[in-house]
C-alpha cells in the first residue's frame, strides 16, 4: 500500500476506474454473464475503494485490486442466489473464492473478455442509439452526464436508453461470447459501425453550437485501438483505425479560433499531426498485409484519407486516385453519400460539369432529401460553374436544413461571398 491524503486517494480512484473499468466489467461480466450486473458490481469495487484506499493507502496494483474486489463479489453473487446456482456449476471447478491481490496471470483471458464485452454492447438486438450510449458507458468509460453532453440530450432519456439496453440483452438471452464464422463476420460489422458513428458526431456534430467535439473523437479512437490489438487478424479492424488516425491527425487545424470550421483546402497542414498521420499509415499497411479480398470499406476510406495526409499543400492532391478509389469504394458498399463524396472528387478531378451531372442524379434519393450536404455541394459546383442565383438557392436550402450553429454560419459566408441578389 502506498499511503496518500483522502483527496489524493480519491483522485487515483477516479483515474484507474476510469481507465480499468472496462476490463473489470468485462472480467465480471464472464462470471455473471449479464452486463448489468457486472457494471453494478464493478461501482461496487469503486464503492469499496472509495471507503479503504483514503484509511489505508492506495495499493500498489490499484487495478488488481478493483478487479480482484469485483471479482470476489461476483462469485459471492452467484453462489448466493438460488437463480445463479446452476452457472455457479458450470465455473465452480475454476473459480477460486480466495483469489489474491496480483497481476491477473493471464492477460490473454483478460483481453478475450474484453472482446466478448464489445461484442455484447455492439450486439445487433440493440439499436444504434443504444449500442452507442452502451458502448460509450461500459467500454468509453463515460459516465451518464457525459455521454448526455455528448450527445446533447437529456440524462434521464440516456439513463433510459441504457438501463433498456442492458435489460434488452438479458430478456433477449444474448450471449456474452465472441462470435466465430459467418456471424462474427455480421457482428464485426456492427461493432465497427458503432465506433465509425461515435467518431462522426465528434468529427462534425450534427447538431449544437459546437462543430468537432474531441472527446467523442478520443474515445471512438482509443476503442479503435484497444480492437485492432485484440483482433490483429481482421483487416477492417486495422483499417477503421487506420481511417480514424488519419481524420484525427487534422482535428487541430478543422476548426478557426471561435470554433468554426475550416474547409480543407485553407487548413494549415503544418497543424496536422505527423505521429497520428504515421500511426494511420501503419495500421493501413497492417490492414493490407492480412487481408485476402482486397480492401474493405474502412480500408478504402483510410486509403483515400491517406491521399490527403500525403498532400503537403491542397493543391497537390491526387484528386484522380481520390476519384478512384470513391469509385471502388461505391462498388464495395454502395450508398447516396459515397456516390456524393465521388462527385465532389469527379469535381476536382475533372471539373464542376460531369459532378454536376452526377450530384443530380442523386437529387431524388430519399436517403439524402433531407442531407444538407446534398444542396451545399450542389451549391458549391453551380457557383463554379457562375450560376450565381441557383448556388444561392441551394446555399440557402442547406442553411435551413442543418442543426449545427457553425456549419450554417460557414454557408451564410458562402451565400456572402456570391454577392447581392440581382433584382
Amino acid at each position: 500500500m502506498t499511503e496518500q491524503p483522502p483527496a489524493a486517494a480519491s483522485g487515483a480512484i477516479e483515474t484507474v476506474f476510469r481507465i480499468e473499468s472496462p476490463r473489470i466489467i468485462a472480467g465480471v461480466a464472464r462470471i455473471v454473464r449479464d452486463v448489468g450486473i457486472a457494471e453494478e458490481l464493478a461501482q461496487d469495487a469503486l464503492v469499496a475503494a472509495l471507503e479503504q484506499w483514503p484509511r489505508e493507502g492506495v495499493p500498489d496494483n490499484p487495478g488488481a485490486w478493483l478487479m480482484t474486489t469485483a471479482k470476489r463479489r461476483a462469485i459471492d453473487l452467484v453462489r448466493r442466489e438460488e437463480r445463479y446456482a446452476r452457472k455457479l456449476a458450470e465455473i465452480g471447478r475454476d473459480a477460486d473464492t480466495t483469489i489474491p491481490f496480483e497481476e491477473p496471470s493471464d492477460p490473454d483471458d483478460i483481453d478475450d473478455d474484453l472482446l466478448r464485452l464489445v461484442f455484447t454492447a455492439c450486439h445487433p438486438v440493440l439499436s444504434a442509439e443504444a449500442r452507442i450510449a452502451l458502448t460509450l458507458r461500459l467500454l468509453g468509460g463515460l459516465t451518464t452526464p457525459e455521454i448526455a453532453r455528448a450527445y446533447l440530450a437529456p440524462e434521464a432519456t440516456i439513463a433510459q436508453r441504457i438501463v433498456r439496453a442492458k435489460r434488452k440483452l438479458a430478456t433477449q438471452g444474448v450471449a456474452f461470447e465472441v462470435p466465430y464464422g459467418p456471424e462474427r463476420e455480421a457482428r464485426l460489422g456492427s461493432v465497427l459501425e458503432v465506433i465509425y458513428l461515435i467518431f462522426n458526431e465528434g468529427y462534425a456534430a450534427t447538431e449544437g453550437e459546437d462543430w468537432l467535439r474531441p472527446g467523442l473523437c478520443e474515445d471512438a479512437l482509443r476503442l479503435a485501438r484497444v480492437l485492432a490489438e485484440l483482433m490483429p487478424k481482421e483487416p477492417e479492424v486495422h483499417g477503421l483505425a487506420a481511417l480514424l488516425e488519419l481524420q484525427t491527425s487534422r482535428a487541430a487545424a478543422r476548426t478557426g479560433p471561435s470554433g468554426e470550421p475550416v474547409l480543407l483546402k485553407d487548413q494549415n497542414r503544418r497543424r496536422w499531426n505527423r505521429m497520428l498521420i504515421r500511426r494511420g499509415f501503419a495500421a493501413l499497411g497492417r490492414s493490407n498485409a492480412v487481408t485476402t479480398t482486397g480492401p474493405g470499406p474502412y480500408a478504402l476510406q483510410a486509403a483515400i484519407a491517406a491521399c490527403h495526409a500525403q498532400a503537403y499543400a491542397y493543391e497537390d492532391t491526387d484528386w484522380d486516385r481520390i476519384a478512384t478509389l470513391y469509385g471502388l469504394l461505391a462498388a464495395r458498399s454502395p450508398s447516396p453519400v459515397v456516390e456524393l463524396n465521388r462527385a465532389v472528387a469527379i469535381s476536382m478531378a475533372e471539373g464542376p460539369e460531369p459532378a454536376l451531372a452526377l450530384i443530380d442524379t442523386l437529387t431524388a434519393e430519399p436517403a439524402l432529401r433531407d442531407y444538407h450536404l446534398l444542396p451545399s455541394v450542389r451549391g458549391d459546383l453551380l457557383a463554379r460553374l457562375g450560376r450565381t442565383a441557383e448556388a444561392r438557392a441551394e446555399f440557402e436550402r442547406a442553411i435551413a436544413l442543418t442543426r449545427n450553429e457553425q456549419e450554417r454560419d460557414l454557408l451564410r459566408a458562402r451565400v456572402r461571398e456570391l454577392g447581392p441578389p440581382r433584382s
